[in-house]
């Protein structure tokens, strides 16, 4: 009887701290996602769009235009949250020589969400319809970072009468998943990413994205002032990258799709063209966290300035720069790299126009 009893004390201690896990875990959520409530409310309070918000047929779309002169310089981000805040530190500058917007895709930072699949060709229709509605009729340079690449090459195939100049920062590759999968022996397409974007996504409601993003590490840059510029922009963009996670997602998603769109277009004829490669080796940490030895790291690093210099041979007026101590955000690492590639382009698009205006 006495040992009946005693299993019985057990199990009723069991289930009480079974339950009490429960609530706490009840507890946890619970609060979790007031925090989140709280943040995006702050977050819109706090941090409002910086440009103006246009609408393409239902949907509106968020778009910063600083500056003014002809061509209009189109900032298009790489694949992640950041959107329009990844170019803080050469938005500025470029637009000190001419009108420069940097722009939010769909679902990331104060731009709309949709439900329809994300690709190159997606993003190119909101493009146009973005610039259409935004009343920018002028001669377009595209500026693309890592698979705004991919974007901008599609964007010419679809509307190149717009397109007077490109300037690729790190830009992705069509080839790059199968060309670097020669080299290196891990499997490199961005789908490894996948399951945690989209656990990410599924779970942005109960705060842990906010949380996990506000206690990231702060960067340290070369002069206070950027240090402090890039900060304020990380902090704008961890206040919306819990909503934001599902735009990212929905461009991950549609990674191949965008890859196809942008290999079926194979020139960019004449236009002024510069492609900046990033080429600073990779770090210990890195190659532990890609899983690569010394030597597959040095592979992979000549592969894609291999890539980028088939990329630069797109236009007959195309070059590459190897940039040897930036990694891959050239624009945070070596700002004023890209704002001089972006005059450069910008003053050949400004001799193109006079030389014709002259005939």
């Amino acid at each position: 009887m006495t040992k009946v009893t005693g299993w019985a004390r057990v199990r009723r201690w069991v289930k009480r701290i079974l339950l009490g896990l429960l609530a706490l875990l009840v507890l946890l959520v619970v609060v979790g996602a007031i925090y989140e409530a709280l943040g995006r409310k702050n977050a819109a309070a706090n941090y409002p769009p910086p440009g103006k918000l246009v609408d393409i047929g239902g949907r509106k779309m968020h778009i910063d235009c600083r500056g003014t002169g002809s061509p209009t310089v189109i900032l298009e981000s790489g694949l992640g949250t950041g959107g329009t805040t990844d170019w803080t530190l050469v938005h500025d500058e470029i637009a000190s020589f001419t009108r420069t917007c940097a722009y939010d895709r769909a679902g990331i930072m104060w731009s709309d969400a949709k439900d329809t699949p994300q690709d190159a060709a997606a993003v190119t229709e909101d493009l146009h319809k973005l610039l259409k509605g935004a009343g920018i009729s002028d001669p377009l340079v595209l500026v693309g970072h890592s698979i705004g690449g991919p974007y901008t090459r599609t964007y010419v195939g679809k509307y190149g009468e717009q397109v007077a100049g490109l300037v690729m920062v790190d830009p992705s590759h069509p080839d790059q998943i199968a060309r670097l999968g020669k080299v290196v022996s891990i499997d490199v397409h961005p789908k490894r990413a996948s399951t945690l974007i989209h656990t990410a996504k599924a779970l942005a409601w109960t705060g842990i994205v906010r949380f996990v993003i506000a206690r990231g590490d702060k960067p340290k840059l070369r002069t206070p002032a950027e240090t402090k510029r890039l900060g304020d922009a990380l902090v704008k963009s961890a206040a919306y990258a819990s909503t934001s996670i599902r735009g990212s997602a929905s461009e991950l998603d549609g990674f191949d799709r965008t890859m196809d769109q942008a290999r079926a277009v194979h020139s960019f004829g004449n236009r002024p063209l510069v492609v900046l490669t990033a080429m600073a080796p990779m770090k210990p940490e890195q190659l532990k966290g890609l899983g690569l030895k010394a030597e597959e790291g040095d592979r992979f690093k000549q592969e894609w300035k291999t890539l980028h210099t088939e990329q630069a041979a797109f236009s007959t007026r195309g070059r590459q720069q190897i940039v040897p101590d930036a990694t891959h955000y050239i624009q945070v690492d070596r700002p004023e790299v890209v704002i001089a590639a972006v005059r450069e382009v910008v003053g050949e698009v400004r001799a193109d126009a006079q030389a014709t205006a002259k005939k």
